[in-house]
């Protein structure tokens, strides 16, 4: 049996290390798309900071790890896919074979449409060769503009300031995390931002990236609010998309991401997809998702390899979690936190200590939560939402005092396990 994974990320290599635990005779081959060992994007923000160096974020740190395991890499960027042929063609017109398929291609920066967007001095920081061009103009004073301030910006925003840098970062959304965060959540991270030294602009965009008026500035960044800000260089953070161009026309189905059942398989046999790319019914939402986090897509590759080495192995949850720490601020967002139709909400600001705590619910059951100072509670929110647990006269405490979720956890977690074993 040839298996072919496409993405030598976290996802490809978790998939091929499996396969070969579980189908030690099989063929595996790992291709990435870039002339680097496998290795981690989340790290690519210690690398700018300088608390590790370039091997630092590689995935296995022995040379010899997958000549080793027997698992063959190659370097190409795949082009198209013929599931009939069950046949890979890659860019430089190459072509590899499969008798079975992973997709773990990852996501892809999403480049707004901004005139001057492609000039030396604008760069998203998402490639090892990104990072290296962004040390080189990233000194310390140095004037950047970063473009976005979601998940991902944050972490990249962190790894700037601690450069030294002159940091101003434009979002578009009213707050900071839009798509993690509420906006009292949001609008607190911000807050603490800009105690920190960071200038941020919510509601606002980028209209233009132009060459500076002088030649004390290389370039001006002009906004939509009316300001102009002069720069040495620009970030775009403005998010990410699954990786799935090269699937036009392979009769693989998508539609946000690649389609998959709780098998991780796509609707073409012995095709499977996982992580940033993947797109999965989620039971407990009662919809299909994509989660670009790396838990989720561990989870997804070792359940698409168990099914690829022959075992039987089912994912029916998407996990969705995220936990961000922006300049020391730690902050959470678990479940659907935007709440459900016809749901209840309780919500806990203080931001003159920078602590927040909103818990939705869907009848007596919590569904989500955004915290922002509150890392004792990280492990119990999850709990309570991934495991749907009932809170029964419980939610009415909560709804009193959020900040005792230890205790609905311990009480009604407890009860609801005694129940399964009964049952």
């Amino acid at each position: 049996m040839k298996h072919l994974i496409i993405g030598n990320g976290p996802a490809g290599v978790i998939a091929a290390e499996t396969i070969r635990k579980h189908a030690p005779a099989d063929d595996i081959i790992l291709l990435g798309d870039e002339p680097e060992p496998s290795y981690s994007r989340m790290a690519i923000p210690y690398l700018l900071i300088g608390n590790i160096d370039e091997q630092g974020t590689y995935l296995r740190k022995e040379k010899d790890h997958f000549t080793t395991m027997r698992i063959e890499q190659r370097t190409g960027r795949a082009r198209s896919i013929d599931t009939t042929a069950r046949r890979v063609t890659l860019d430089d017109g190459g072509t590899i074979d499969f008798d079975k398929l992973l997709i773990a291609s990852g996501s892809i920066p999403v480049r707004p449409p901004i005139p001057g967007m492609d000039g030396p001095l604008v760069h998203s920081c998402w490639t090892m060769e990104d990072a290296r061009r962004i040390m080189a103009l990233a000194k310390p004073g140095a004037r950047v503009i970063q473009m976005g301030a979601g998940f991902i910006g944050c972490i990249i925003m962190e790894a700037l300031a601690e450069r030294g840098v002159d940091l101003s970062v434009i979002e578009m959304g009213n707050r900071m995390v839009p798509r993690m965060m509420g906006e009292g959540a949001g609008s607190m991270i911000k807050q603490w931002c800009e105690r920190k030294g960071v200038k941020v602009h919510t509601s606002a965009r980028v209209d233009a990236i132009e060459a500076g008026a002088g030649p004390d500035a290389p370039l001006q960044v002009r906004l939509s609010t009316g300001e102009t800000l002069p720069a040495d260089l620009v970030i775009s953070a403005t998010g990410v998309k699954p990786n799935i161009g090269f699937l036009a026309g392979s009769g693989i189905l998508c539609e946000q991401g690649v389609l998959v059942d709780a098998t991780m398989q796509t609707n073409v046999p012995g095709v499977y997809a996982a992580g940033d790319c993947a797109e999965a019914f989620d039971r407990a939402s009662g919809k299909s998702m994509v989660s670009a986090v790396q838990p989720n897509a561990a989870d997804q590759a070792y359940c698409a390899a168990m099914n690829m080495a022959g075992r039987s192995v089912r994912k029916d949850d998407v996990t969705m979690i995220n936990v961000l720490d922006t300049l020391g601020l730690i902050s959470t967002s678990f479940g659907r936190w935007e709440g459900v139709p016809g749901g209840e909400r309780v919500e806990l600001a203080d931001f003159v200590n920078f602590k927040y705590l909103r818990l939705e619910f869907d009848g007596d059951v919590l569904v989500g939560s955004n915290s922002v100072g509150h890392t004792e509670h990280v492990g119990v929110l999850r709990g309570l939402i991934q495991q749907r647990v009932r809170l029964g006269e419980w939610k009415e405490k909560l709804k009193a005092d959020p900040t005792r979720v230890m205790e609905a956890y311990v009480a009604c977690s407890q009860k609801q396990h005694r129940w399964q074993v009964a049952a």
